[in-house]
């Protein structure tokens, strides 16, 4: 059997290129973009330097692109730092805009504004350091879909760490080999999670694997009940007690844009979980542009990804592209079918979002529970579905557009993996003419080909 490739690299694509040659809109109401897609040249390396500019640096690079393939080095000589993209450069202008509105399945909710995420950032930024966490340690976050999740990952940023987020529902096996293999020096975790009206509990698990993590200094726990966990004296330290004593100056460090700001890992599905490490001005850039153009984002959006901060899909369109784009979004933990299984409606018509990310799993669960929930609730205020995942079959997506959609929101369809970091593959609302079951072109600055075995490119995406 051939075995096929997938390749992908960074070019410089022309919008027109993606228009529909009969010029229709399917959707009128997107048929000019909010956040109009560039139309590029030839010139690879000024394509992405011009997007570039829209990013904050503390000193601006003198080498656009360094390529001795396959290596590639972007923007040399420049510092930055994504924490500061995705907090500071926001306050003069949205400090008072929510950026998280959080909550959970047991009703409990949380509004947090830029200028509270960044007070929390910035302390537990300075808790890191007060434990002697400096730039270029490893930090394992293993962490609810919290706020304190999200900061945890900005707060090493901001300091040069490396974040490690490793997913709430990966056994205690899995998470010791992945602390291991960064030499986590800190392990960010919670006491409990809450799923179908259970206690999940993260600490307990962490336990399990932490005598065999010699890496691991210190341990901060999140506490979120009322029970007692078990705590080691001189390794566990309680995150409230930490931040109550944290001071909420912390400037942000100037990081070099090869510096690298996480590694995550695969799922392992061929073989041993493969740390993927990306760094720092590369990849935030990947993330802010894919998310301005493919979700067309506007000032009074409100956006909701479904994702957890343990996969490539939360780090990238929960944490980095979002926040550096300045969106208010909803974060919600818990299961869908709890307390009842039009739970996921109820929060739209509650908090009404504007745009909704989620998986085909999701959608094709949806469909088993039926028309009647989503039919129960207002969801008028959706513009623009999504899906990024496994394939979104025809079925589930044609579900999706009418019982979801109304047959009024483009959908989304999206493609790009850990390795890639960014979307890679994507529809552009009102651009893109729509097939179900196809993500449809590469996406502006990306060029894709299917190769054999030997390198070479087939002829599989041009039948």
């Amino acid at each position: 059997m051939i075995r096929y490739l997938l390749a992908f690299a960074l070019f410089s694509a022309s919008l027109d290129a993606l228009l529909d040659n009969t010029g229709r809109h399917i959707y009128p109401d997107f048929a000019k973009l909010s956040n109009p897609v560039p139309v590029a040249s030839d010139d690879t390396t000024q394509f992405w330097a011009d997007r570039a500019q829209e990013l904050d640096w503390f000193q601006p690079y003198h080498t656009v692109l360094s390529w001795n393939t396959p290596y590639a080095r972007w923007f040399e000589g420049g510092t930055i730092n994504a924490s500061y993209n995705c907090l500071d450069r926001h306050l003069k202008d949205k400090g008072n805009v929510p950026a998280i509105i959080w909550s959970n399945e047991l009703g409990d909710e949380r509004i947090l504004t830029y200028a509270d995420m960044h007070d929390e950032v910035c302390r537990l930024a300075n808790v890191l350091k007060s434990l002697g966490c400096k730039k270029g340690d490893y930090v394992a976050i293993y962490m609810p879909l919290t706020p304190e999740g999200i900061a945890s990952m900005l707060a090493c940023a901001r300091i040069g760490a490396v974040h490690s987020v490793v997913f709430g529902g990966t056994g205690a096996g899995s998470l010791k080999e992945k602390i291991n293999d960064a030499a986590a020096k800190i392990l960010i975790t919670a006491d409990v999670s809450f799923r179908k009206g259970k206690q999940v509990p993260y600490k307990e698990v962490a336990d399990t694997i932490l005598p065999e993590c010699p890496s691991v200094e210190k341990v901060i726990v999140l506490k979120r009940t009322e029970e007692t966990a078990h705590m080691v004296a001189g390794r566990d330290l309680w995150y409230h007690e930490l931040m109550a004593a944290s001071s909420s100056d912390c400037p942000a460090v100037a990081l070099e844009s090869e510096d690298p700001l996480f590694v995550l890992y695969t799922s392992g599905s061929t073989g041993k979980p493969k740390g993927i490490m990306h760094t720092t001005a590369g990849y935030l850039l990947g993330a802010y542009s894919t998310f301005k153009w493919v979700f067309d984002y506007k000032p009074d959006d409100i956006y909701w990804c479904t994702a957890d901060i343990g996969w490539i899909t939360g780090h990238s369109y929960v944490v980095y592209g979002p926040m550096s784009n300045g969106v208010t979004q909803i974060v919600y933990e818990g299961a869908f079918d709890y307390p009842e299984k039009d739970h996921a409606w109820k929060l739209i018509e509650k908090y009404k979002p504007t745009i909704f990310y989620t998986a085909p799993t999701l959608i094709r669960t949806f469909m088993k529970w039926g028309e009647e929930g989503p039919n129960s609730h207002d969801l008028s205020s959706l513009r623009l579905l999504g899906s990024i995942g496994e394939p979104l079959n025809p079925e589930a997506w044609s579900w999706y557009n009418t019982v979801i959609g109304k047959e009024k929101c483009p959908i989304v369809d999206t493609w790009f993996q850990t390795e890639t970091g960014a979307l890679i593959i994507s529809p552009l609302p009102g651009v893109t003419p729509l097939t179900p079951g196809s993500v449809t072109k590469s996406l502006p600055g990306y060029k894709v080909d299917i190769l054999d075995e030997e390198g070479n490119p087939t002829a599989l995406l041009h039948n």
